[in-house]
């Protein structure tokens, strides 16, 4: 096999959560191109069937699930839909994600728990629900969203719930990594920076400052920037890397 045939996932079906816009309709239109059948999971089903729709008008393989991660019974139901269209699952990209924009004195009882229960809470139904699957038939792969914002503190918005959430995250992707590797299953989180999406006020010039000009490529990133990045870790070309997180941020962490 070649080295860029080792990114290719022809045959093998990945499950992106959040993956009707920004980040995660990025992320599963490069696995679908990468030979991946893939199955988008949303709670917006117009929105959804749209992107599905758009993946098989382009001759992919596409399904979509309407489904909320934060309840266990759709977590299941997830799995099991995903099995029915296409009779296997062999990628769980954990993307859907939340956040507050507080100071930590005025982030409610409320705000907290709405951004763990999708951030951390849900990644950890899914990533059991799927990594069982994957445990059980000695293969599989877990790619999860975290954040460089679990290794930095953002400015000059603060946001201490999803700092927070997001480096839980990594951890729980290390301890995953260690206790499924000899099952087969590997599991790793890619950590974007400040990345241009229809949720991201990257343009705003009040964030310029600390956003852009501080990032050593003194620039944000795109979608399409960061999508193949998931394809790496979803394939065989990263057949060695089990419990990493890869940072994908303009060089912000580096300072």
């Amino acid at each position: 096999m070649s080295a860029l045939d080792r990114f290719r996932l022809d045959g093998r079906v990945a499950v992106v959560t959040g993956g009707t816009r920004g980040l995660g309709e990025g992320f599963a239109t490069a696995l679908a191109e990468a030979g991946a059948s893939v199955v988008l999971v949303g709670r917006d089903s117009a929105r959804g069937e749209h992107v599905a729709q758009n993946l098989l008008d382009q001759g992919h393989s596409a399904h979509f699930v309407t489904a909320d991660v934060t309840s266990g019974a759709d977590v299941t139901r997830m799995l099991d839909e995903t099995l029915t269209a296409f009779g296997r699952a062999d990628v769980l990209v954990n993307n859907a994600g939340a956040c507050v924009h507080a100071p930590a004195l005025e982030v409610t009882d409320d705000d907290w728990r709405a951004v763990m229960n999708v951030n951390l809470d849900a990644v950890w139904r899914c990533a059991q629900t799927f990594g069982r699957h994957f445990v059980g038939q000695q293969s599989g792969v877990i790619v999860n969203i975290g954040s460089m914002s679990g290794l930095i503190v953002n400015r000059p918005q603060w946001q201490p719930a999803y700092n927070a959430s997001k480096a839980a995250v990594h951890h729980l992707t290390r301890s995953l990594a260690a206790e499924w590797g000899p099952y087969g299953v590997r599991v790793n989180a890619l950590a974007p920076g400040y990345i241009k999406t229809d949720m991201s006020p990257v343009d705003d010039p009040r964030f310029r400052r600390q956003w852009v000009e501080d990032a050593p490529l003194v620039r944000y990133g795109t979608v399409s920037e960061l999508a193949p990045a998931v394809v790496f870790l979803a394939s065989d070309a990263s057949s060695f890397v089990t419990g990493s997180v890869l940072v994908a941020d303009g060089g912000y962490t580096a300072f």
